[in-house]
C-alpha cells in the first residue's frame, strides 16, 4: 500500500468504515494519550542522560579532603595537607574552599543563617585531578602519617550508584517509549476489530459485488492511520508546550527542573506523530487481513 493511497484514499472504499463513533473518538484519544505519555518518556530519558553526564564529568575527576583539628591546629593541618597534594602525581590544583562557599554547601540543608565561622565545622580542601589522576590508597595512608585530622573522599562511593541510577532511568524511558509504541498498536487494533465488527454486513455486501479483502482493509487502514496521525500530533503538541512551561533547571532545583528538552533535542518529539502513524498502519492492516480471513 503506497502513501499516495493511504493520504488520497478510495471515497468509496472509505464508506465502509464509519466516519463517527465510538472508534473513532477511541483512536484519536488513545493516539493523543499515548503520544503526550511518550514526549514525557523521551524528556525523562534525556534529562537522565544528561544528569549521568553531568555527575559522571564533574565528579570523576574531583575529590575532597576533609579536615577535622582543634581549632589551633586547623591551619597547620590545612597547610600539611596542601603540601601532600602538591608533592601527589596526578593531582592537577587543591584549593582550600573558603567560609562562603562551605556555607552554599550547607545552606540547603540548614538554611542561609547558619554560623558557620562559630562551629567546629571541618575545613574542606578541593582536589582536581590530572590525567589517569592520583593514587587514592597511597594518598591516604600518607595522609594518615602526616595529616592526622584529614580524611579523603574521592566520591566513588556514592558517584558510581547515582550514575547507575541516572543510567537506568534513561533506560527506563527507552523501554517507556517501546511499551507505550505497543499500547498504542493493541489499542488501535481493538479499536480496528469492533469497527469491522460493527460493518460485517456492508464486508459481506462488498464480497458479493467482489470486492477484496485488500480493497476492503484498505479503507481501515487508510481511516485508521490519519485518525492516529491527527491524535498523535495533538498530544505530542500538547506535551510539547506543557514541557516548555516547566520551570529551567537551576542549581537549586534538582532533577525535576531539569525535565524537558534542550538544543536539537526538540526535535526528537516531532518523531513521535510518525511514528504513531507507522504503528498504526501495521496494526490495523494486520488484524484486519487477519478478521477478514476468520469471516470468509
Amino acid at each position: 500500500m503506497s502513501l499516495q493511497t493511504i493520504i488520497m484514499g478510495d471515497p468509496r472504499a472509505d464508506r465502509v468504515v464509519p466516519p463517527t463513533g465510538f472508534t473513532a473518538n477511541l483512536t484519536v484519544f488513545a493516539a493523543a494519550a499515548m503520544a503526550f505519555l511518550a514526549v514525557f518518556a523521551m524528556a525523562l530519558s534525556f534529562a537522565s542522560g544528561r544528569l549521568a553526564d553531568r555527575w559522571e564529568s564533574e565528579l570523576a575527576q574531583s575529590s575532597t579532603i576533609r579536615i577535622s583539628a582543634p581549632a589551633d591546629q586547623m591551619v597547620a593541618q590545612t597547610e600539611a595537607a596542601l603540601r601532600v597534594l602538591d608533592q601527589t602525581p596526578g593531582v592537577a590544583s587543591a584549593r582550600v574552599l573558603s567560609e562562603a562557599e562551605q556555607q552554599a554547601l550547607l545552606t540547603p540543608w540548614f538554611g542561609p543563617d547558619l554560623p558557620v565561622a562559630n562551629l567546629p565545622i571541618p575545613q574542606l580542601i578541593e582536589v582536581i585531578e590530572e590525567g589517569a589522576g592520583y593514587d587514592a590508597e597511597g594518598l591516604r595512608l600518607r595522609l594518615q602519617g602526616e595529616v592526622p585530622g584529614a580524611v579523603l573522599d574521592d566520591h566513588t562511593r556514592w558517584r558510581k550508584p547515582l550514575v547507575a541510577a541516572a543510567e537506568r532511568l534513561r533506560t527506563l524511558g527507552v523501554f517507556s517509549i517501546a511499551l507505550i509504541a505497543a499500547t498504542t498498536g493493541v489499542i488501535i487494533t481493538l479499536a480496528a476489530g469492533a469497527a469491522l465488527a460493527a460493518n460485517a454486513q456492508i464486508i459481506d455486501a462488498l464480497r458479493l459485488i467482489g470486492a477484496r479483502d485488500v480493497y476492503i482493509a484498505r479503507a481501515f487502514v487508510r481511516r485508521f492511520t490519519l485518525r492516529t496521525l491527527i491524535g498523535a500530533a495533538a498530544g505530542t503538541a500538547f506535551a510539547m508546550a506543557a514541557i516548555a512551561v516547566l520551570p529551567p533547571a537551576g542549581g537549586e532545583g534538582g532533577f525535576l527542573t531539569g525535565l524537558g528538552f534542550r538544543g536539537v533535542e526538540w526535535f526528537w518529539p516531532l518523531v513521535v506523530p510518525p511514528l504513531a502513524a507507522f504503528v498504526s498502519f501495521w496494526a490495523t492492516r494486520t488484524a484486519a487481513l487477519r478478521r477478514l480471513k476468520q469471516v470468509t
